[in-house]
């Protein structure tokens, strides 16, 4: 009976997917055929790597994770409307510093000179902070939309999909590892990667219909 159950998980080892090694072996293969139209069909931003022989060093635990493109949608809209919405005051502060540079202007006597300095001194204050508020947003919005579109990228690149108009809102995980390879260049050199691939298993709840990614290279570099 034990020897049974030994046996059994030896087998289920030994039929444990290396999605790692099939991808890498294609796209070393596309390499050494100059076929660069397949290694983009593999890797996120394909490089190629002059690689006379390589070989996996080691893998990651592979790490499943909730996707996250819904929620970096969500935080890009959200500061969108967060922009929109402080348009207006900061163009209300813009206004009340130009009326009160013009009273200054036309301020007279030396009393009236230093009311309006005070109330043009505050006004530029409050457009400085008004503006620098809206100048934040707009950061905060501009790294929230680049985030959002390089995440909607690799997972649209994943499920191979093309374009889901629904893609933002489907929930799933993304699973992720790491590849450490060791390349032997044609010169004699040894040089060592790491490799880091993601897959993205997604559900449309609405219409009950299940979208399985495949695994794909998002980044290589060399280390």
């Amino acid at each position: 009976m034990v020897l049974g159950l030994a046996l059994a998980l030896v087998a289920a080892q030994s039929c444990k997917s290396h999605p790692e090694t099939n991808l890498l072996t294609k796209y070393f293969n596309a390499i050494s055929m100059k076929d660069t139209t397949t290694m983009s069909t593999m890797a996120v931003d394909p490089i190629t790597i002059d690689a006379a022989s390589w070989k996996i060093v080691s893998v990651s635990e592979e790490k499943i994770e909730p996707a996250a493109l819904a929620d970096i949608g969500a935080k890009e809209a959200d500061l969108k409307k967060q922009q929109d919405a402080h348009v207006p005051t900061t163009l209300d502060a813009k206004d009340a510093l130009d009326i009160a540079k013009d009273d200054y202007t036309t301020a007279r006597t030396a009393a009236a000179k230093a009311a309006a300095k005070a109330k043009m001194d505050a006004a530029q204050a409050k457009y400085d902070e008004e503006y620098a508020k809206h100048q934040d947003i707009i950061r905060q919005y501009n790294e929230a939309k680049a985030a959002a579109t390089k995440e909607e990228d690799i997972t649209i690149f994943s499920l191979g999909a093309g374009q889901l108009p629904n893609i933002r809102d489907l929930k799933g995980d993304v699973h992720t590892k790491d590849v450490q390879i060791e390349v032997k260049t044609k010169a004699g050199a040894v040089e060592n990667y790491k490799i880091s691939m993601k897959m993205y298993q997604l559900k449309d709840e609405a219409a009950n219909v299940s979208h399985r990614g495949r695994w794909v290279i998002t980044k290589i570099e060399k280390i």
